[in-house]
């Protein structure tokens, strides 16, 4: 059963969350938001950027990550720039798979890395800039999970609409 999770602790700019929940809603992922956020979700930038997709969510809220880690139960892999294995490197298994990405401005906490330095995996980017925008890291991340699992039940094959 494949089932993927994208978590993102503490996430802080609207138009960010907007957008990762434009790709799980087309990838079918669930999206785990976990508090204190920057922003209410009932924030315009965060409506725009995911558009109509909104209601096409399946999305879960957290009050803290300890609140997280007691309701769920997976393989949990944590994006991070700190990361000793490359993201693609990484063979994930095709039952319930939670990619953990952490704030805009601070990733995710130390300590969570340091008790996990196994499960931590980092895109490839050039050392001498910080890191990569976390909508664009989340959709690089799924989009690796997806297609190590030849993307299930999404479609691969587009056609014109004009021909």
């Amino acid at each position: 059963m494949y089932k993927l999770n994208i978590v993102l602790v503490e996430p802080q700019i609207p138009q960010n969350t907007g957008n990762i929940a434009r790709t799980c809603a087309v990838t079918g992922a669930s999206l785990h938001l976990i508090e204190p956020m920057g922003f209410v979700v009932t924030d315009k930038n965060l409506k725009r950027a995911g558009l109509d997709y909104w209601d096409k969510l399946d999305i879960t809220y957290y009050k803290n990550i300890d609140d997280f880690f007691s309701k769920n139960e997976g393989h949990y892999y944590f994006f991070t720039t700190k990361g000793k294995q490359n993201h693609s490197s990484v063979s994930y298994p095709d039952d319930n798979v939670y990619i953990i990405f952490g704030r805009e401005d601070a990733g995710l906490d130390e300590e969570l890395l340091h008790d996990n330095p196994e499960k931590c995996v980092r895109i490839p980017m050039r050392n001498t800039l910080r890191s990569l925008n976390l909508s664009n890291s989340v959709a690089i991340a799924a989009y690796e999970v997806l297609r190590q699992w030849d993307y299930p039940e999404l479609s691969s094959e587009g056609k014109l609409t004009k021909y």
